[in-house]
């Protein structure tokens, strides 16, 4: 898997090559689920510019980060930002149910095993 900083990335969208990247590792997941990432990832870098990932943190959550490469005058940082935000309230049982799947599936936390 991806791992950058102690995270696993999910799912990515790169509004400069107009590229989206997919983490194998992850291939399990329904074809449903998949589009939906999809159609969110290319979706904000078409509105926003820049560089989206969806990468997992260790403790399974979920995050959203956005970078810009250097000098990029039409990055709407403050857009990207209130994009993150809708995507956080109109698809909460979506995202939580991806960090669910993460901590059962990957971590192998269960209710058990939970601190």
């Amino acid at each position: 898997m991806d791992q950058q900083e102690d995270t696993v990335v999910l799912c990515g969208s790169n509004g400069y090559e107009r590229k989206y990247y997919f983490n194998e590792e992850f291939a399990s997941l329904p074809e449903a689920v998949k589009r939906e990432l999809q159609v969110m990832c290319v979706w904000f870098t078409e509105e926003c510019g820049g560089i989206l990932t969806l990468e997992f943190e260790e403790d399974g959550t979920l995050e959203f980060r956005h970078r810009t490469r250097e000098y990029d005058g039409y990055y709407d940082e403050i857009g990207a930002d209130l994009k993150i935000k809708q995507y956080r309230q109109e698809r909460r049982e979506f995202l939580e149910a991806l960090e669910l799947y993460y901590k059962t599936m990957v971590l192998g936390i269960t209710e058990d095993t939970a601190p």
